[in-house]
């Protein structure tokens, strides 16, 4: 038995708990549309079961087809399955790449038996593989990025994040141009590895405070384009942006790089706590066409009681 108000499909509906004499908006599920409508409960429902629609539809909006997760490590799958994420999103470093499959398969064993799936990672790199530099390691990097992938696919997730602003920060006095043609050259060991494997890499833009190169959505897609791979793609990050105040219309410039969502709030707390506005976020990224993955990426105050409300609250804004 469902909790109250939980929803639930039955007969091509998407079905919420009823109570006698109340009116309130219910969802009904046909062909890919979701037609809401107000419906008066008096005493009786149609003879199949399913509660009558007394007034015509009076907005239409599309299916909510993307999905939620949060960002954390496996050790919290338990608790992320009972918050109602429909995934995870872990940390490639903790698939210890740098080892072998020997130290590995424990490792491994424990993402098998995850009660919500793991469809995403994050965290790739480690902050002492350097990217950018004269300390650049590549024989270290092809083998590190081999595993790492290679994991990825085994566990079964779908995406990964390369952030790691520790790994490509430009040392002080660098060339910029040499910086930018040494992160073009990982990314395609990146992508020599991910095309033929299904896993998508999504380049995540960080803000200037955590990174000094690749600070906005715009400048990761220049990155996707240069380096011209199938896999290679693009992350927006609320937060990031907010930090930058980069306009939210980047999301349309570049929608034919998006292929990863990460959210938070004000002060990066859970979403639903702040100020961000999700409202102006969600209508862009509808209108770039997105329907991916959107994991929530930030600091919980309070993880057992912030995290249901958090993912509830995405639910209600992207359905409406």
């Amino acid at each position: 038995m469902p909790e109250p108000g939980a929803p639930n499909t039955h007969n091509g509906y998407l079905e919420a708990r009823l109570s006698e004499g109340s009116s309130f908006p219910i969802a009904l599920l046909h062909t890919g549309i979701l037609q809401l409508c107000t419906i008066s409960i008096i005493s009786q429902v149609s003879k199949s079961g399913n509660p009558q629609c007394n007034s015509v539809p009076y907005r239409t909006v599309r299916e909510v087809t993307m999905q939620f997760g949060c960002c954390t490590t496996i050790d919290q799958a338990e608790a992320v399955s009972a918050a109602g994420f429909d995934y995870l999103e872990a940390g490639v470093t903790s698939l210890i790449p740098d080892q072998d499959d020997a130290a590995f398969s424990p490792i491994l064993a424990q993402y098998k038996v995850s009660p919500v799936p793991v469809q995403a990672f994050n965290l790739f790199l480690p902050g002492d593989l350097k990217v950018v530099g004269t300390e650049v390691d590549i024989d270290r990097a092809k083998i590190y990025i081999g595993r790492a992938v290679e994991r990825i696919k085994r566990i079964g997730a779908r995406t990964a994040v390369i952030g790691s602003g520790g790994s490509r920060r430009v040392p002080d006095g660098f060339p910029r141009d040499e910086a930018t043609d040494q992160i073009i050259q990982f990314l395609g060991l990146v992508a020599d590895e991910a095309d033929n494997s299904g896993v998508t890499i999504a380049i995540e833009p960080l803000n200037k405070k955590e990174s000094n190169i690749i600070n906005s959505v715009s400048e990761a897609a220049f990155f996707a384009r240069e380096v011209n791979r199938p896999s290679m793609r693009v992350l927006a990050d609320f937060y990031h942006m907010d930090e930058d105040d980069e306009p939210l219309e980047t999301l349309i410039d570049n929608k034919d790089w998006l292929a990863h969502i990460h959210v938070a709030d004000s002060a990066r707390g859970a979403p639903g706590s702040g100020q961000y506005p999700y409202t102006r976020f969600i209508e862009l990224l509808r209108q770039a066409g997105y329907d991916g993955m959107i994991s929530i990426e930030c600091r919980w105050a309070d993880f057992k009681s912030e995290a249901g409300p958090s993912v509830a609250f995405l639910r209600r804004a992207f359905a409406s």
